[in-house]
Protein backbone atom coordinates (compact mmCIF):
# COMPACT_ATOMS: atom_id res chain seq x y z
CA UNK A 1 0.00 0.00 0.00
CA UNK A 2 2.69 2.28 0.95
CA UNK A 3 4.24 1.49 -2.09
CA UNK A 4 1.43 2.20 -4.30
CA UNK A 5 1.07 5.56 -2.60
CA UNK A 6 4.77 6.34 -3.17
CA UNK A 7 4.71 5.27 -6.74
CA UNK A 8 1.12 7.79 -7.11
CA UNK A 9 3.30 10.76 -5.85
CA UNK A 10 6.12 10.27 -7.91
CA UNK A 11 3.47 10.19 -11.18
CA UNK A 12 2.11 12.98 -10.22
CA UNK A 13 4.94 15.47 -9.51
CA UNK A 14 6.87 14.23 -12.99
CA UNK A 15 3.42 15.31 -14.61
CA UNK A 16 3.26 18.41 -12.60
CA UNK A 17 6.99 18.97 -13.86
CA UNK A 18 6.49 18.60 -17.51
CA UNK A 19 3.15 19.88 -17.85
CA UNK A 20 1.57 21.40 -19.86
CA UNK A 21 4.37 19.80 -22.98
CA UNK A 22 3.90 16.28 -21.59
CA UNK A 23 0.39 16.38 -21.36
CA UNK A 24 -0.08 17.34 -25.03
CA UNK A 25 2.34 14.65 -26.00
CA UNK A 26 0.42 12.44 -24.66
CA UNK A 27 -2.87 13.72 -26.12
CA UNK A 28 -1.79 13.83 -29.45
CA UNK A 29 -0.52 10.22 -28.94
CA UNK A 30 -3.10 8.05 -30.90
CA UNK A 31 -2.28 4.42 -31.73
CA UNK A 32 -4.17 2.57 -34.76
CA UNK A 33 -3.86 -1.12 -35.11
CA UNK A 34 -3.04 -3.03 -38.19
CA UNK A 35 -4.93 -4.84 -40.62
CA UNK A 36 -3.30 -7.50 -42.83
CA UNK A 37 -4.73 -7.76 -46.83
CA UNK A 38 -5.89 -11.42 -46.03
CA UNK A 39 -7.10 -11.13 -50.08
CA UNK A 40 -3.72 -10.04 -51.02
CA UNK A 41 -2.48 -13.49 -51.77
CA UNK A 42 -4.47 -14.41 -54.77
CA UNK A 43 -4.22 -11.43 -55.98
CA UNK A 44 0.13 -11.83 -56.19
CA UNK A 45 0.38 -9.16 -54.07
CA UNK A 46 3.13 -9.41 -51.29
CA UNK A 47 5.93 -7.56 -49.67
CA UNK A 48 9.59 -8.28 -50.51
CA UNK A 49 9.64 -11.13 -48.34
CA UNK A 50 6.30 -12.61 -49.75
CA UNK A 51 4.28 -11.89 -46.48
CA UNK A 52 1.14 -10.20 -46.89
CA UNK A 53 0.69 -6.29 -47.36
CA UNK A 54 -1.10 -4.13 -44.62
CA UNK A 55 -2.24 -0.48 -43.17
CA UNK A 56 -4.07 1.11 -40.71
CA UNK A 57 -7.04 2.47 -40.74
CA UNK A 58 -9.28 4.72 -38.06
CA UNK A 59 -12.68 5.16 -38.94
CA UNK A 60 -14.18 8.42 -39.47
CA UNK A 61 -17.30 9.64 -37.43
CA UNK A 62 -19.74 11.96 -37.66
CA UNK A 63 -19.80 15.03 -40.46
CA UNK A 64 -16.47 13.06 -41.60
CA UNK A 65 -17.25 9.36 -41.86
CA UNK A 66 -18.24 9.03 -44.96
CA UNK A 67 -14.50 10.91 -46.32
CA UNK A 68 -11.43 9.39 -46.70
CA UNK A 69 -7.73 10.38 -46.69
CA UNK A 70 -5.58 7.43 -47.46
CA UNK A 71 -1.38 8.43 -46.98
CA UNK A 72 1.10 6.06 -48.48
CA UNK A 73 3.95 5.68 -45.74
CA UNK A 74 7.88 6.40 -46.82
CA UNK A 75 11.16 5.14 -46.82
CA UNK A 76 13.49 5.14 -49.67
CA UNK A 77 14.42 2.51 -52.07
CA UNK A 78 16.18 -0.70 -53.76
CA UNK A 79 17.15 -1.15 -56.89
CA UNK A 80 19.39 -4.01 -56.80
CA UNK A 81 19.05 -7.81 -55.58
CA UNK A 82 21.84 -6.69 -52.56
CA UNK A 83 19.81 -3.96 -51.37
CA UNK A 84 16.28 -5.10 -51.76
CA UNK A 85 17.70 -8.63 -50.01
CA UNK A 86 18.46 -6.73 -47.04
CA UNK A 87 15.15 -4.74 -47.18
CA UNK A 88 13.15 -7.89 -46.85
CA UNK A 89 14.55 -8.11 -43.59
CA UNK A 90 13.19 -5.32 -42.30
CA UNK A 91 10.37 -3.55 -41.61
CA UNK A 92 10.29 -1.66 -45.07
CA UNK A 93 10.40 -5.16 -46.99
CA UNK A 94 8.20 -7.24 -44.55
CA UNK A 95 5.09 -6.87 -42.37
CA UNK A 96 6.43 -9.59 -40.22
CA UNK A 97 8.99 -6.57 -38.87
CA UNK A 98 7.14 -4.12 -38.72
CA UNK A 99 5.16 -2.26 -35.74
CA UNK A 100 1.48 -3.89 -35.09
CA UNK A 101 0.33 -0.30 -33.83
CA UNK A 102 1.26 2.78 -35.49
CA UNK A 103 0.89 6.12 -33.95
CA UNK A 104 -1.28 8.28 -35.70
CA UNK A 105 -0.50 12.24 -35.49
CA UNK A 106 -0.35 15.25 -37.97
CA UNK A 107 -3.07 15.01 -40.68
CA UNK A 108 -3.79 11.92 -39.71
CA UNK A 109 -4.73 12.88 -36.12
CA UNK A 110 -7.91 12.36 -34.61
CA UNK A 111 -8.42 15.10 -32.62
CA UNK A 112 -10.07 18.25 -34.15
CA UNK A 113 -7.52 20.82 -32.04
CA UNK A 114 -4.79 19.06 -33.95
CA UNK A 115 -5.96 18.71 -37.38
CA UNK A 116 -9.02 20.44 -37.62
CA UNK A 117 -9.69 19.80 -41.25
CA UNK A 118 -9.30 15.68 -41.14
CA UNK A 119 -9.68 15.13 -37.57
CA UNK A 120 -12.75 13.17 -38.55
CA UNK A 121 -12.26 11.22 -41.77
CA UNK A 122 -11.46 8.06 -42.17
CA UNK A 123 -7.36 8.15 -42.18
CA UNK A 124 -5.57 5.33 -43.08
CA UNK A 125 -1.61 4.57 -43.26
CA UNK A 126 -0.60 2.16 -46.09
CA UNK A 127 2.19 0.24 -45.15
CA UNK A 128 5.59 0.51 -47.38
CA UNK A 129 7.36 -2.79 -48.11
CA UNK A 130 8.17 -3.38 -51.74
CA UNK A 131 10.84 -0.71 -52.15
CA UNK A 132 9.44 1.39 -55.24
CA UNK A 133 6.84 3.63 -54.08
CA UNK A 134 4.28 0.86 -54.68
CA UNK A 135 5.09 0.72 -58.31
CA UNK A 136 6.45 -2.67 -59.14
CA UNK A 137 5.22 -5.78 -60.81
CA UNK A 138 7.76 -8.71 -61.14
CA UNK A 139 9.93 -11.18 -59.20
CA UNK A 140 13.28 -12.25 -58.34
CA UNK A 141 13.79 -16.10 -57.94
CA UNK A 142 17.59 -17.66 -58.62
CA UNK A 143 16.68 -20.71 -56.81
CA UNK A 144 18.47 -19.84 -53.84
CA UNK A 145 16.79 -16.31 -52.82
CA UNK A 146 13.04 -14.90 -53.74
CA UNK A 147 12.32 -11.66 -53.79
CA UNK A 148 8.13 -9.92 -54.90
CA UNK A 149 8.75 -6.79 -56.37
CA UNK A 150 4.99 -6.33 -56.39
CA UNK A 151 4.20 -2.46 -55.32
CA UNK A 152 1.74 -2.05 -58.03
CA UNK A 153 -0.30 -5.59 -56.88
CA UNK A 154 -0.31 -4.39 -53.10
CA UNK A 155 -1.64 -0.68 -53.82
CA UNK A 156 -4.25 -2.38 -56.36
CA UNK A 157 -5.11 -5.39 -52.99
CA UNK A 158 -5.27 -2.49 -50.06
CA UNK A 159 -8.19 -0.38 -52.77
CA UNK A 160 -9.80 -3.59 -53.36
CA UNK A 161 -9.96 -4.23 -49.50
CA UNK A 162 -11.25 -0.81 -48.50
CA UNK A 163 -14.28 -0.45 -50.97
CA UNK A 164 -16.56 -2.09 -49.26
CA UNK A 165 -15.24 -0.59 -46.21
CA UNK A 166 -16.75 2.21 -47.35
CA UNK A 167 -14.48 4.14 -49.59
CA UNK A 168 -16.28 2.65 -52.85
CA UNK A 169 -18.83 5.28 -51.19
CA UNK A 170 -16.53 8.28 -50.36
CA UNK A 171 -18.54 11.62 -50.34
CA UNK A 172 -14.52 13.46 -49.86
CA UNK A 173 -10.88 11.86 -50.58
CA UNK A 174 -7.44 13.01 -50.41
CA UNK A 175 -4.36 10.70 -51.62
CA UNK A 176 -1.35 11.70 -49.47
CA UNK A 177 1.93 10.52 -48.72
CA UNK A 178 5.26 11.54 -47.23
CA UNK A 179 8.70 11.01 -48.98
CA UNK A 180 8.66 7.53 -51.16
CA UNK A 181 5.06 7.53 -50.26
CA UNK A 182 4.50 11.65 -51.62
CA UNK A 183 6.04 10.23 -55.05
CA UNK A 184 3.81 7.33 -54.88
CA UNK A 185 0.97 10.03 -54.98
CA UNK A 186 2.39 11.54 -58.19
CA UNK A 187 1.82 7.62 -59.59
CA UNK A 188 -1.29 6.48 -58.60
CA UNK A 189 -2.99 10.39 -57.87
CA UNK A 190 -5.71 9.62 -61.12
CA UNK A 191 -5.83 5.83 -60.61
CA UNK A 192 -7.29 6.81 -57.38
CA UNK A 193 -9.70 8.92 -58.81
CA UNK A 194 -10.96 6.24 -60.91
CA UNK A 195 -11.77 3.80 -58.15
CA UNK A 196 -14.53 6.25 -56.36
CA UNK A 197 -17.87 7.89 -57.63
CA UNK A 198 -17.96 10.24 -60.17
CA UNK A 199 -19.61 13.04 -57.94
CA UNK A 200 -16.69 12.99 -55.39
CA UNK A 201 -14.33 15.25 -54.69
CA UNK A 202 -10.86 13.73 -55.17
CA UNK A 203 -7.88 15.36 -54.48
CA UNK A 204 -3.73 14.38 -54.40
CA UNK A 205 -0.70 15.82 -51.98
CA UNK A 206 2.52 14.90 -52.22
CA UNK A 207 4.77 15.50 -49.14
CA UNK A 208 8.61 15.52 -49.44
CA UNK A 209 7.65 13.85 -52.96
CA UNK A 210 8.94 16.05 -55.50
CA UNK A 211 12.13 14.40 -56.28
CA UNK A 212 14.46 16.57 -58.94
CA UNK A 213 15.94 15.28 -61.94
CA UNK A 214 19.46 17.32 -60.70
CA UNK A 215 23.08 16.40 -61.10
CA UNK A 216 24.77 16.17 -58.12
CA UNK A 217 28.06 18.63 -57.11
CA UNK A 218 29.99 16.33 -59.83
CA UNK A 219 27.35 17.20 -62.32
CA UNK A 220 26.56 13.24 -62.49
CA UNK A 221 22.98 12.49 -62.79
CA UNK A 222 23.41 9.97 -59.72
CA UNK A 223 19.14 10.01 -58.95
CA UNK A 224 18.16 9.04 -62.80
CA UNK A 225 20.70 6.62 -62.89
CA UNK A 226 19.45 4.97 -59.78
CA UNK A 227 15.99 5.14 -60.77
CA UNK A 228 16.97 3.77 -64.33
CA UNK A 229 18.11 0.30 -62.20
CA UNK A 230 15.19 0.83 -60.23
CA UNK A 231 12.48 0.18 -62.97
CA UNK A 232 14.19 -2.04 -64.90
CA UNK A 233 14.83 -4.43 -61.52
CA UNK A 234 11.17 -3.93 -60.45
CA UNK A 235 8.96 -3.80 -63.51
CA UNK A 236 7.93 -0.01 -63.05
CA UNK A 237 8.14 1.03 -66.38
CA UNK A 238 5.02 -0.70 -66.98
CA UNK A 239 2.82 1.18 -64.58
CA UNK A 240 4.28 4.44 -65.18
CA UNK A 241 1.98 7.06 -67.08
CA UNK A 242 1.52 6.06 -70.84
CA UNK A 243 1.45 9.00 -72.03
CA UNK A 244 4.54 10.48 -70.50
CA UNK A 245 6.84 7.02 -71.20
CA UNK A 246 5.81 8.09 -75.11
CA UNK A 247 6.97 11.35 -74.87
CA UNK A 248 10.51 10.33 -73.74
CA UNK A 249 13.00 8.58 -74.93
CA UNK A 250 14.57 6.89 -71.02
CA UNK A 251 11.57 6.40 -69.16
CA UNK A 252 12.86 6.40 -66.11
CA UNK A 253 12.15 10.23 -66.20
CA UNK A 254 8.72 9.61 -65.66
CA UNK A 255 9.35 8.65 -62.39
CA UNK A 256 10.57 11.30 -61.37
CA UNK A 257 7.34 14.11 -60.37
CA UNK A 258 8.49 17.44 -62.67
CA UNK A 259 7.92 15.32 -65.28
CA UNK A 260 4.94 13.23 -64.50
CA UNK A 261 3.13 15.89 -62.91
CA UNK A 262 1.68 17.69 -66.63
CA UNK A 263 0.25 14.15 -66.98
CA UNK A 264 -1.92 14.33 -63.81
CA UNK A 265 -5.87 15.47 -64.17
CA UNK A 266 -6.73 15.38 -60.36
CA UNK A 267 -6.14 18.41 -58.74
CA UNK A 268 -3.21 18.46 -56.63
CA UNK A 269 -1.03 19.97 -53.83
CA UNK A 270 3.00 20.35 -53.45
CA UNK A 271 4.18 20.28 -50.19
CA UNK A 272 7.74 20.58 -49.73
CA UNK A 273 10.99 21.90 -48.67
CA UNK A 274 13.40 24.24 -51.23
CA UNK A 275 16.40 22.73 -49.32
CA UNK A 276 14.61 18.89 -48.62
CA UNK A 277 17.13 17.05 -46.30
CA UNK A 278 17.14 13.76 -48.73
CA UNK A 279 17.28 15.44 -51.80
CA UNK A 280 20.33 17.67 -50.34
CA UNK A 281 22.33 14.42 -48.66
CA UNK A 282 21.42 11.74 -51.45
CA UNK A 283 20.51 13.64 -54.77
CA UNK A 284 22.99 17.24 -54.78
CA UNK A 285 25.61 15.78 -52.02
CA UNK A 286 25.58 11.94 -52.51
CA UNK A 287 28.30 10.28 -50.78
CA UNK A 288 29.60 9.02 -53.77
CA UNK A 289 29.80 12.59 -54.80
CA UNK A 290 31.79 13.92 -51.36
CA UNK A 291 34.25 11.14 -50.52
CA UNK A 292 36.77 13.53 -48.60
CA UNK A 293 33.28 14.38 -46.38
CA UNK A 294 34.13 18.26 -47.38
CA UNK A 295 29.47 19.07 -46.80
CA UNK A 296 30.09 16.81 -43.70
CA UNK A 297 29.24 19.99 -41.38
CA UNK A 298 26.86 21.72 -43.79
CA UNK A 299 24.87 18.42 -44.19
CA UNK A 300 24.74 18.43 -40.00
CA UNK A 301 23.73 22.18 -39.56
CA UNK A 302 23.08 24.34 -42.31
CA UNK A 303 24.97 27.78 -40.17
CA UNK A 304 28.35 25.34 -40.80
CA UNK A 305 27.87 25.90 -44.74
CA UNK A 306 30.63 28.17 -45.79
CA UNK A 307 29.49 30.55 -48.78
CA UNK A 308 30.06 28.37 -51.66
CA UNK A 309 27.70 25.69 -50.28
CA UNK A 310 25.10 28.42 -49.80
CA UNK A 311 25.72 29.06 -53.30
CA UNK A 312 24.57 25.70 -53.96
CA UNK A 313 21.94 25.15 -51.97
CA UNK A 314 20.24 28.21 -52.97
CA UNK A 315 21.27 27.12 -56.95
CA UNK A 316 19.33 23.92 -55.55
CA UNK A 317 15.76 25.68 -55.06
CA UNK A 318 15.72 27.38 -57.92
CA UNK A 319 15.99 24.36 -60.11
CA UNK A 320 13.01 23.38 -57.98
CA UNK A 321 10.91 26.68 -58.42
CA UNK A 322 12.15 26.14 -62.41
CA UNK A 323 10.54 22.88 -62.34
CA UNK A 324 7.15 23.69 -60.85
CA UNK A 325 7.19 26.87 -62.63
CA UNK A 326 4.54 25.37 -65.00
CA UNK A 327 2.57 24.46 -62.48
CA UNK A 328 2.77 27.48 -60.49
CA UNK A 329 1.40 29.54 -63.12
CA UNK A 330 -0.88 27.43 -65.31
CA UNK A 331 -2.50 24.80 -62.69
CA UNK A 332 -5.97 26.19 -61.30
CA UNK A 333 -6.96 23.62 -59.24
CA UNK A 334 -3.78 23.16 -58.00
CA UNK A 335 -1.98 24.27 -54.18
CA UNK A 336 1.52 24.37 -53.05
CA UNK A 337 3.67 25.15 -50.04
CA UNK A 338 7.19 25.49 -50.58
CA UNK A 339 9.12 26.36 -47.63
CA UNK A 340 12.97 26.98 -46.76
CA UNK A 341 12.85 24.56 -43.58
CA UNK A 342 15.83 21.92 -43.56
CA UNK A 343 13.32 19.14 -43.02
CA UNK A 344 12.03 16.29 -44.88
CA UNK A 345 8.40 15.32 -44.24
CA UNK A 346 6.12 17.86 -42.82
CA UNK A 347 2.37 16.29 -42.67
CA UNK A 348 2.17 13.28 -39.96
CA UNK A 349 4.60 15.31 -37.59
CA UNK A 350 2.28 17.59 -35.58
CA UNK A 351 5.21 19.81 -34.57
CA UNK A 352 5.22 20.91 -38.79
CA UNK A 353 1.72 19.80 -39.41
CA UNK A 354 -0.48 22.28 -36.66
CA UNK A 355 1.17 23.67 -33.77
CA UNK A 356 1.55 26.85 -32.60
CA UNK A 357 5.24 26.97 -33.38
CA UNK A 358 4.88 25.30 -36.99
CA UNK A 359 6.25 26.71 -39.59
CA UNK A 360 4.86 29.59 -41.51
CA UNK A 361 4.81 30.88 -45.00
CA UNK A 362 2.70 34.18 -45.62
CA UNK A 363 1.27 33.82 -41.76
CA UNK A 364 -0.45 29.88 -42.89
CA UNK A 365 0.38 26.81 -41.20
CA UNK A 366 1.22 24.21 -43.88
CA UNK A 367 -2.42 22.38 -42.21
CA UNK A 368 -4.45 25.83 -43.07
CA UNK A 369 -2.27 26.02 -46.62
CA UNK A 370 -4.06 22.43 -47.65
CA UNK A 371 -7.43 23.41 -45.92
CA UNK A 372 -7.85 26.42 -47.81
CA UNK A 373 -7.00 24.61 -50.88
CA UNK A 374 -9.18 21.48 -50.30
CA UNK A 375 -12.32 22.75 -48.82
CA UNK A 376 -12.39 26.21 -50.20
CA UNK A 377 -11.03 25.80 -53.55
CA UNK A 378 -8.12 28.14 -53.41
CA UNK A 379 -5.50 27.72 -55.41
CA UNK A 380 -3.20 28.50 -52.52
CA UNK A 381 0.24 28.58 -54.13
CA UNK A 382 2.65 29.41 -51.42
CA UNK A 383 6.30 30.07 -51.67
CA UNK A 384 8.88 30.81 -48.64
CA UNK A 385 11.62 33.24 -49.17
CA UNK A 386 15.36 31.99 -49.60
CA UNK A 387 17.50 29.93 -46.48
CA UNK A 388 17.86 31.87 -43.72
CA UNK A 389 15.01 34.44 -44.15
CA UNK A 390 12.13 32.38 -42.15
CA UNK A 391 12.62 32.07 -38.33
CA UNK A 392 9.88 29.82 -37.97
CA UNK A 393 11.10 27.04 -39.73
CA UNK A 394 13.78 25.77 -36.68
CA UNK A 395 15.78 24.44 -39.83
CA UNK A 396 15.05 20.99 -38.32
CA UNK A 397 17.71 18.20 -39.96
CA UNK A 398 16.03 15.04 -38.61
Amino acid sequence: MKMNVAVGIIILLVLLTCAPSCIYAEERRHLVNMTLVRKAAPLGAFCLDGSLPAYHLDRGFGAGARNWLLQFEGGGWCNDIPSCLERAKTRRGSTRYMTKFEVFSGILSNNASLNPYFYNWNRVKLRYCDGASFAGNAKFDNGTSLLYFRGQKIWEAIIQDLLPKGLANARKALLSGCSAGGLATFLHCDNFTSYLPKNSSVKCLSDAGFFLDERDIRLNHTMRSFYKDLLVLQGVEQNLDQNCTKSFYYPELCFFPQYALKYITTPFFILNSAYDVFQFHHILVPPSADRSGHWNRCKLNPASCNSNQIDVLQGFRRDMLLALRLFFQYSRRGGMFINSCFAHCQSESQDTWFADDSPRVHNKTIAEAVGDWYFRGRPSKDIDCPYPCNNSCHNLIP
